[in-house]
């Protein structure tokens, strides 16, 4: 049976919907990284980077290269990085927004005093 497109794009953006996998995906647009450089830059215990990575992995969005004994990872395409990207513009717009309203509510309690 075939999954509804917009049920296949919830099912991606929930497997995008933890800090561990974020941060990954964050680290990796500079370049392919070797899993010890990740557990420095994310301070996580290894175990559970190696879950996330595995989420990753499978997912297709994230590859594993294995360098010797060391296993390198980067993205799987350049589309990550541009979905990160549109994410801190929206972000970016929604916290704006969310400061504009927190000022205004600040200048009506000063004024209402």
């Amino acid at each position: 049976m075939l999954v509804p497109l917009y049920q296949a794009k919830a099912d991606f953006f929930r497997m995008l919907g933890h800090p561990v996998r974020i941060r990954v995906l964050e680290l990796l647009q500079g370049g392919p990284m070797p899993v010890r450089d990740l557990l420095a830059a994310i301070e996580v215990e290894p175990s559970a980077l190696s879950q996330q990575l595995a989420v990753l992995r499978r997912s297709g969005i994230v590859t594993a290269a294995r360098e010797g004994s060391t296993v390198v990872y980067e993205l799987a395409g350049g589309d990550v990085a541009d979905l990160l990207r549109a994410a801190r513009r929206i972000l970016t717009q929604v916290l704006t927004g969310q400061n504009a309203l927190l000022e205004e509510l600040r200048e009506a309690e000063v004024s209402s005093r």
